[in-house]
């Protein structure tokens, strides 16, 4: 069910984006010869008897597309057709290539708006530590303590505070000779006691039971009026599209984040993990990031993807003479094959990824 929840989220980015270069196109005058959802043979289909567009669904849930009529004419037979793509003036095109990202944008800001609005804001409060790691061997795992456990206290002190300071003090704190330390661990509904002995770690300077901790965050949420919301919603897009650029820029310029990158099928096991386990505000905050992301992506200058077609109009607005439509054709196709090996190698470490 939650992989069928996360092909759904894809779905809604992709028609989203799609939809955009689609109504921009109706409202230019330019004819789409068809509006896909998904890739590979169609599923099911219909024609528009008023504007001779195909609609279809397609098997592969990963993609789309909106083919306008006479598009990547790389044989140029459509040149002295009126109804050609390139043969539209050319600030009506960039209208249609730009309304696909723009519209990744404008979906990631009104789902924030409403879900601001109606659910209210979440405030941080403090941090729940939990025990996110037990190391093979040590003092913890003798002990029996299992990930996920959540420690209530050491020797009688709560260290359920708000912060995670205060467990890892009463760790590191032990001294040699001190007596084990007493802890009283909740996992699930149950709850149990137990002690360890620390050890000293040279490398790290301190001691410790062989666990990593992480925190959970502590909210509440108040309710948020519409001002508020298009505010806290609009920040929240700029920092996630800054964090976007940031990442983009690294993994460029010192290959950081490589090793992470996932394709349609990483992203969809993730997607429902994290939906799995956090509900619907995880969908939302994917739902948003993906599609910012997905927005930032588009606009990149990588052949076939519409950042590479704005460049080739902005030229062609500049020169006021288009670039021959059969060399620019040629560049998007050359792209679109670089694309699709790429997905096919995310592809192939994801499933292995799986499998390991």
């Amino acid at each position: 069910m939650y992989v069928l929840i996360a092909l759904l989220l894809l779905g809604i980015l992709i028609t989203v984006h799609e939809a955009g270069h689609f109504m921009a196109a109706r409202i230019t005058g330019i004819d789409v010869m068809e509006f896909a959802i998904g890739m590979g043979p169609k599923l099911v289909s219909w024609k528009s008897k008023k504007h001779d567009t195909v609609f279809s669904l397609r098997l592969i849930p990963v993609g789309g597309f909106c083919a306008f009529y006479g598009e990547d004419d790389a044989q140029g037979k459509h040149l002295d057709d009126p109804r050609a793509y390139n043969r539209q003036n050319v600030w009506k095109r960039i209208f249609t290539v730009a309304m696909g990202p723009v519209m990744n944008f404008v979906l990631a800001f009104v789902v924030l708006v409403a879900f601001f609005w109606i659910g209210g804001i979440s405030e941080v409060t403090g941090i729940d530590p939990y025990i996110h790691q037990v190391a093979a061997a040590g003092p913890a795992y003798s002990a029996g303590l299992q990930d996920g456990d959540i420690i209530e206290s050491v020797n009688g002190v709560n260290v359920l505070d708000g912060t995670t300071e205060t467990l890892l003090n009463a760790i590191s704190g032990y001294q040699q000779g001190d007596a084990p330390l007493r802890m009283v661990v909740r996992r699930g509904d149950t709850t149990f006691e137990t002690e360890m002995t620390p050890f000293w770690d040279e490398a790290e300077g301190k001691y410790r039971v062989g666990v990593t901790i992480a925190g959970r965050y502590r909210t509440v949420v108040r309710p948020c009026g519409p001002g508020e919301a298009l505010y806290q919603s609009w920040d929240t897009c700029v920092y996630a599209g800054g964090v976007i650029i940031g990442a983009l820029k690294d993994l460029v310029t010192t290959g950081e984040g490589l090793d992470q990158t996932s394709g349609p099928v990483g992203v969809v096991s993730m997607v429902s993990e994290e939906v799995q386990s956090g509900g619907l505000e995880a969908f939302i905050n994917y739902l948003v990031v993906i599609s910012i992301n997905l927005g930032i992506m588009n606009l990149l200058p990588i052949p076939g993807l519409d950042g590479s077609r704005l460049i080739f109009m902005i030229i062609e607005a500049i020169r006021r003479k288009p670039i021959a439509p059969q060399k620019e054709a040629v560049v998007h196709l050359i792209g679109m094959l670089f694309l699709f090996a790429l997905m096919i190698f995310f592809t192939f470490k994801d499933v292995m990824r799986l499998f390991h």
